[in-house]
């Protein structure tokens, strides 16, 4: 596939940011141990889920040239312990938007989650490929 230039790139994550507050709820980001689904269409297996990070409503605080930056997360308390593969991005209607890689896509300081640990991001970025 063509990849498309960098101002539709930035429009393309700009959609999908003003889809994160479409519902009644919040948007999440929720981490997962295990293999990620081939899709977003792909149900998360509910044992996987490690901790459900809940985001500001709006979600997003400032939008640069090069990337999107969202509120950071509430704290959450870690309802499983293993480590963090993946992760899937909900709206706030509970739609899957996106899922990520731990380690290429979402950078964390440890992907380990220890249950009944507090975990939260501090600092979220959307940015194109």
């Amino acid at each position: 596939m063509t990849t498309p230039s960098h101002a539709v790139q930035m429009a393309m994550i700009q959609a999908v940011v003003m889809n994160l507050d479409d519902g009644s709820g919040n948007a999440a980001i929720i981490y997962y141990s295990g293999a990620r689904p081939a899709s977003e269409s792909v149900a998360a297996d509910p044992l996987n889920r490690l901790v459900t990070l809940n985001l500001q409503k709006p979600s997003a605080k400032t939008l640069g040239e090069n990337s999107i930056e969202l509120y950071p997360s509430e704290t959450s308390v870690a309802v499983k312990s293993g480590i963090a593969t993946w992760a899937r991005l909900y709206n706030a209607a509970g739609q899957a938007v996106l899922d990520m890689d731990i380690g290429t896509e979402i950078m964390l300081d440890d992907p380990s989650i220890v249950l009944g640990s507090t975990v939260k991001l501090d600092s979220i970025f959307l940015e194109p490929e």
